[in-house]
């Protein structure tokens, strides 16, 4: 066989792998076979998943970035990302229990477990989430407030903050059901989900915020129509194919119907879980807010745009890293472990190649990103500051996630809780309070903060990792 022909052969290998991961396989058994291909399977999917869903935040920052009042805008938008980071938290915390559950019944062969698992899940977002949805419309001036923002700028967008917290329903929904996607092994429809609502979004945005034709220009507040509407298609579309898709998953309305030691054993898992990401969320909270009251208007837009768009390319990455929680999940059902420690080292190499990469792009072209996003001189110089202070530790970032995922993918959800629990909020905020505020450093204080918190909480996963009480976890 010529030079040429093995090319040509190898081309179509990955040419089919790459076409497969797009339109989804579900006939692949992932307790089987290479375990790269796997991995590509459900991580090109995932990333591009994530990638939409990053969109969202940066789509709503381009163009209100361009409006009157623009660090007014950035901010509001920013502090409402922030709080709402609360309802993520939530919504990654039961879908990951959600992938967990989901994933294993697929890995013993048991679909119709994995589907009924899949519809408690989505029982109790419904009823956590209506609650958060009410009081987040009631007080949105006072959160902004309470996160730092002049009243000014509350004044300002608190309108944009009701609508985005008011209408969370749809987020909780769009990550909890793509979860259960993810753990049947069908990362493409979770992927198509977000095209589709990022489509919408990318649509509606322009038009609701400036105007057009006989549609008025509603400002900031259009930013926040487009967005729920766009997650709200998204929404329908993964609904559409829960009941009448083709794939390993068959839900009847029976489903619905509350199962409580089901509920109960959901919530088992998904408490830590919760808890985990709450953590996680409330230190990014303190610190908008330490970042906001040291740095004013113009430093808070510029931690928030920077904030925005590190998370742009993190979600990728988070994507890549979700392939480990499901091929974790089946194939410890399947009782493979050691395929499941390669699923995790596979996956953790591709990750770390791809922050390096990242953060390369970041440092070198950091200043150029920034003014596409900004046309405010001050917002600039900080945002540019953040980005490439945060960006030092990308390549940790990438390691960490995975091992998260590989914990909750398991249903060890509470080491990584009790790891989120002493790296942000006896490490990462009083190290920013400190430097924040006794060396006056100010937001740079709280830039250097994020990078060395991270790198104590991957250290402390890869050791936990290596204990290896995940391999033991029941769900």
């Amino acid at each position: 066989m010529t030079e040429t022909t093995i090319q040509k052969s190898l081309f179509s290998k990955i040419f089919t792998t790459l076409k497969l991961a797009i339109k989804g396989d579900e006939s692949f058994d992932y307790t089987s076979g290479s375990i790269k291909k796997a991995v590509i399977l459900l991580a090109i999917p995932m990333v591009l998943e994530m990638m939409m869903e990053s969109v969202f935040a940066l789509v709503d920052l381009y163009f209100v970035g361009h409006l009157e009042h623009s660090s007014f805008a950035i901010q509001t938008v920013g502090l409402t990302e922030s709080v709402i980071t609360i309802v993520y938290s939530v919504a990654i915390g039961i879908s990951m229990a959600a992938t967990a559950v989901v994933a294993r019944r697929i890995g013993e062969k048991d679909p119709i477990a994995a589907a009924k698992a899949g519809m408690q899940a989505i029982i109790i977002a419904f009823v956590i989430n209506s609650v958060m949805s009410i009081l987040g419309f009631i007080y949105a001036k006072d959160i902004l407030i309470l996160m730092g923002a002049s009243l000014d700028a509350a004044e300002h967008g608190y309108r944009f903050t009701q609508i985005m917290i008011g209408g969370s329903l749809c987020i909780m929904l769009l990550f909890l059901i793509n979860g259960i996607f993810r753990g049947a092994g069908n990362a493409a429809i979770a992927m198509k989900s977000l095209w589709l609502a990022n489509i919408c979004n990318i649509i509606l945005c322009p038009v609701l915020i400036n105007g057009f034709g006989p549609v008025p220009a509603f400002g900031l507040t259009g930013a926040a129509i487009a967005t729920t509407l766009g997650r709200s298609i998204g929404v329908l579309y993964q609904l559409y194919h829960l009941f009448f898709g083709k794939g390993v998953l068959k839900i009847i309305a029976s489903y619905f119907i509350p199962d409580f030691k089901q509920i109960k054993a959901l919530i088992k898992i998904a408490a830590p879980g919760v808890l985990q990401f709450v953590i996680a969320s409330c230190s990014w909270i303190f610190l908008a807010q330490l970042v906001a009251t040291t740095g004013g208007d113009h430093g808070s837009a510029g931690y928030q745009t920077a904030l925005r768009i590190m998370m742009f390319f993190i979600l990728p990455a988070w994507g890549l890293s979700n392939a480990a929680a499901t091929l974790v999940g089946q194939n410890l059902g399947a009782k493979r472990i050691d395929r499941a420690e390669k699923s995790v080292y596979t996956t953790a190499k591709y990750n770390v190649i791809f922050m390096a990469t990242i953060m390369v792009i970041t440092l070198c072209f950091g200043k150029y990103i920034i003014s596409f996003f900004t046309n405010d001189e001050m917002v600039k110089t900080i945002a540019v500051e953040a980005l490439q202070i945060m960006s030092i530790g990308f390549i940790f970032y990438g390691i960490g996630m995975v091992l998260i995922n590989t914990f909750n993918g398991a249903g060890d959800t509470w080491t990584p809780t009790g790891i989120n629990f002493f790296g942000f909020w006896l490490f990462q905020i009083p190290l920013a309070f400190i430097l924040a505020k006794h060396f006056q450093m100010g937001p740079t204080g709280v830039f250097i903060a994020i990078p060395v918190a991270e790198t104590a909480i991957t250290l402390a996963g890869i050791f936990f990792y290596k204990r290896g009480k995940w391999k033991r976890t029941q769900v």
